[in-house]
């Protein structure tokens, strides 16, 4: 997925989002820890590795938003959660298939919920991209 990819325009994402039938707190609370610690050290270890870094870390920073819808946030934590998990679909220490599967889960959300994932976010995700590429 190139980081110039538009949501459907079809998609609203208060029609399929209804708060009401977010995930469960306890579980929210569970991908929100694992993505507070995982995420950003694992970013900046595999940026350079993987070609969704941008809308990972753009979704991220979604997440983060107070603005972000409640039940958006649910999903987009859920992803990142997906993409810290050392255990997954697709172990992510073969070389080349390792991150198709959290690719497709990134792709997969930014489709449903591109709405929510404003400029600023994308604005955020390339300037932190700038920086680790300066310091490394």
């Amino acid at each position: 997925m190139s980081r110039d990819a538009k949501p459907s325009p079809d998609v609203n994402v208060n029609d399929v989002l209804d708060p009401k039938k977010a995930l469960a707190p306890v579980t929210v609370q569970l991908n929100e820890e694992r993505v507070e610690k995982g995420f950003l050290p694992k970013i900046r270890k595999m940026a350079t590795k993987v070609p969704f870094a941008a809308d990972a870390l753009s979704v991220w920073w979604a997440a983060r938003d107070p603005e972000t819808p409640t039940a958006a946030k649910g999903m987009m934590l859920a992803a990142l959660a997906y993409f810290v998990l050392p255990t997954d679909a697709i172990p992510d220490i073969l070389p080349v298939i390792g991150f198709t599967d959290d690719a497709a889960v990134i792709a997969a959300l930014v489709a449903i919920l591109g709405k929510t994932v404003k400029p600023r976010h994308k604005e955020a995700a390339q300037a932190f991209l700038q920086r680790l590429s300066h310091d490394a």
